[in-house]
């Protein structure tokens, strides 16, 4: 997993809205990515909704904020108008990006170890360089644990 320090990798994803999107693209302003297993799960759709609470202070002090899960882009779009998401999901089909951070590999649920997505977030400062990462999470909370990080909520 990707640690304090590193650079992010290089990728180029296909987004919601059909555009590709870069490990460039993210450069010059602070961003947060965040790895989800499945769109449209109930953990997965409250750590959504976490970022949407927060998503226009963050926005407002220059923060971006981009989904990854394996969904194919059409899956990720129905989550994003379903839930009314105002943020960039993005799609990872073959889960290569999700390994280049550290965020795919062997997880246990009840016991069972199966490979999978390891739901995680990772935040970058303007040069692309790791600054906190977030190896667990609280799905109802990390929208605000992310906004407090920032210093922008108590």
């Amino acid at each position: 997993m990707l640690k304090e320090g590193d650079i992010m990798p290089e990728f180029s994803l296909v987004g919601d809205d059909g555009n590709k999107y870069t490990n460039e693209d993210m450069k010059g302003k602070k961003t947060v990515i965040y790895f989800y297993p499945r769109s449209n799960t109930p953990g997965c759709t409250k750590e959504a909704q976490s970022f949407q609470r927060v998503y226009e202070l963050l926005l407002e002090n220059g923060i971006n904020v981009f989904g990854i899960s394996p969904d194919k882009s059409a899956t990720q779009l129905k989550f994003k108008e379903k839930y009314e998401l105002p943020f960039t999901l993005l799609s990872d089909v073959d889960k290569s990006i999700a390994d280049k951070f550290g965020a795919y590999g062997e997880k246990k649920l009840y016991g069972k170890v199966s490979m999978g997505i390891i739901r995680s977030t990772f935040v970058f400062d303007e040069n692309g360089v790791v600054i906190k990462v977030y190896p667990k999470v609280k799905t109802a909370e990390h929208g605000e644990e992310i906004a407090k990080f920032f210093g922008l909520m108590d």
